[in-house]
């Protein structure tokens, strides 16, 4: 054997240790595989694994990403504070953020924050967080969290009722 050919060898074996012990190749233990080949294809779709047909076609199983459209309390919510500015919309998360806003003092603002923590159209399911920043001068501002506040009674009672009267459309259009 020459040179060329020994280093080739050796630079192979060296290449499948070292891919073999990063843990590229997994033990399987086939009593914990499920069996038949759709229930192994939708483990590997759960577990990030694949993509199915169905998902690219539009036919998927229910994902986070329906949240925002399905979720009455959700639009009713983005229609109440559809006023104000929001930083933070995370609908897979839950949780709606707004941006500081004063309506006409300046020197007062307040902030919203609403998390979700049901799907269902009940006061109890949201939290509702307000903010409130009081600013002396420019650089010198206080921040407060206002608890039991009458804002935050208004928006879980505009948010809810919203909330019922979408759910209530939503069931009359799938009646049609």
């Amino acid at each position: 054997m020459n040179f060329l050919n020994k280093f080739t060898y050796l630079a192979l074996i060296f290449t499948f240790l070292a891919t073999s012990s990063c843990g590229l190749y997994k033990s399987v233990d086939q009593r914990q595989m499920p069996d038949g080949s759709k229930a192994k294809a939708r483990k590997n779709i759960e577990e990030g694994r694949g993509a199915g047909l169905g998902d690219l076609l539009g036919r998927g199983g229910n994902t986070n990403y329906e949240f925002s459209t399905a979720n009455p309390m959700w639009r009713a919510t983005l229609e109440t504070l559809d006023f104000l500015p929001l930083t933070t919309v995370d609908y897979s998360g839950g949780t709606v953020i707004t941006d500081w806003y004063s309506e006409n003092n300046s020197n007062e603002s307040i902030k919203i924050t609403v998390r979700f923590l049901s799907n269902e159209v009940r006061s109890d399911n949201l939290k509702i967080i307000v903010h409130r920043k009081k600013c002396s001068t420019a650089s010198s501002c206080t921040t407060s969290l206002l608890q039991g506040n009458k804002i935050e009674s208004e928006l879980i009672n505009t948010i809810v009722q919203k909330a019922a009267l979408l759910e209530q459309a939503d069931k009359k259009k799938k009646k049609k």
